[in-house]
């Protein structure tokens, strides 16, 4: 098939590849001239694994290609896969720009038949929004081109992309139509083998079912660090609390640990989306909002450990930072519970030395250079002279350290771990005083 895909960030990338391995024509165009040139020449701006190389390996192939020429890439695919980005706005709600001026533009410049897909998560409507475009400039053109638009949200995990688009435990269509519904069921075959993954739903049920999915689990997340903040209080351990309720299958074990927040691109800006929505159709969304404000206060969860334990005197403090992606496997810093700790703590007179393993370009790119952020070469490097270590995200290579080597660097022997990553009892044996989320309080063995 000859696919279109608008939009070469994340989403739009891992599609494009994605499909032109399995054979596809694909064409991406992105308005940003430097993104395209680097990707022409094989390299990738994010980090995925996976991705650098089979984007060299379709380049290679010709099976995919990039181009800033919108006019082109109109004409080039059958299917329009519109994968642009839809950040949040002031009030919360979805900024749809970049979609209607896919659809725009698709409308102005087609000559025949196309398909058009949504890929990028939109609200409920704006299918029909999309539709609604390319007719009315269709009219204008005193031109009658057949076309169909649905819905075809992504379930990409960063740090899984590639995987999750290989071997989809889910593949929704929205569609009224039973053409568009054969078309996608032909695009989805190589991925669709062993089972069959497609559901094929209204266009509007499959729009809702992106943000409902997502808002779910980041319900599992505020609803665990709800539980965490009730066990310090009550003297509880949060680890059995987990163990305990995660065993029951009916729960599960997954998006149930306790932590400093959730971030990245998609949950903070969908669960926002989501509440607007509802809010427009005069839905009460208790839970939602009670999901969002848990969430923005387990993020200062650490900052607040940390100002107690040093009775607020945090001026001049210098501390390692371990972890500045939102989550591990990615450099993406977007809504990380990282940037709002080190922002207070900047804001206190503190320093921080931080590593993180894929995302010290992007928090250069963010920050730039300051005299109160120290990027360091190593985990252990950020140990000289800090008052204290803080873990935020859950890197495999932090799982394991040499406790020894982090007791002599550190002035003080103190951690505070905003991934539970370590046993208190264990810790205090060794003769570090450990704060961790919903865990026991164990005073340091002498």
């Amino acid at each position: 098939m000859h696919i279109t895909i608008f939009g070469s960030g994340y989403v739009g990338l891992v599609t494009g590849i994605c499909f032109a391995d399995m054979g596809n024509n694909v064409l991406c165009v992105d308005t940003n001239a430097k993104k395209v040139a680097m990707l022409q020449n094989g390299e990738v701006s994010i980090h995925e694994a996976g991705l650098h190389s089979l984007l060299q390996t379709n380049l290679a192939t010709g099976r995919i290609k990039f181009t800033t020429d919108i006019k082109q890439a109109i004409a080039h695919g059958k299917i329009q896969c519109i994968a642009v980005g839809t950040p949040s706005d002031e009030d919360g709600s979805a900024d749809l720009q970049y979609v209607f001026q896919v659809a725009t533009s698709i409308g102005k410049y087609m000559n025949g038949y196309k398909l058009i897909m949504d890929k990028s998560t939109v609200p409920v409507g704006t299918a029909d929004k999309v539709n609604a475009i390319v007719q009315e400039i269709l009219d204008k053109r005193g031109v009658k081109h057949e076309f169909d638009v649905v819905s075809n949200p992504e379930f990409l995990k960063e740090g899984a992309a590639i995987s999750d688009f290989m071997k989809p435990d889910r593949i929704i269509i929205g569609t009224d139509k039973q053409r568009s519904a054969d078309q996608m069921r032909e695009l989805y075959a190589p991925f669709n083998r062993n089972r069959d993954r497609l559901m094929i739903m209204d266009i509007r049920s499959a729009e809702l079912t992106k943000y409902a999915a997502n808002s779910l689990l980041a319900t599992k997340i505020s609803f665990m660090n709800e539980i965490a903040h009730i066990a310090e209080q009550v003297g509880a351990d949060v680890e059995q609390v987990r163990l305990g309720i995660g065993s029951d299958p009916r729960i599960g074990f997954n998006f149930i640990y306790p932590g400093a927040g959730y971030g990245g691109s998609c949950f903070p800006k969908d669960l926002k989306a989501l509440i607007h929505t509802a809010k427009q159709s005069k839905t009460n969304t208790q839970i939602l909002t009670a999901v969002e404000e848990v969430n923005q206060r387990q993020q200062q969860v650490l900052f607040r450990k940390i100002n107690q334990h040093f009775q607020k005197s945090l001026q001049g403090k210098r501390f390692a930072l371990w972890g500045l992606a939102f989550k591990p496997n990615t450099d993406d810093m977007r809504e990380a519970p990282s940037r709002k700790l080190m922002e207070a703590l900047w804001q206190c007179g503190s320093i921080v030395q931080a590593y993180d393993p894929k995302a010290m370009q992007e928090t250069q790119r963010i920050y730039g250079s300051r005299s109160d952020l120290i990027l360091c070469n190593t985990p252990e490097e950020t140990l000289d002279n800090a008052d204290a270590l803080i873990i935020i995200t859950e890197w495999k290579l932090f799982r394991s350290p040499d406790f020894n080597l982090i007791k002599s660097k550190l002035k003080q022997a103190i951690i505070f771990d905003g991934r539970n990553l370590y046993e208190p009892k264990k810790i205090a044996q060794l003769g570090f005083t450990y704060y961790a989320i919903g865990r026991k309080f164990v005073p340091p063995f002498n």
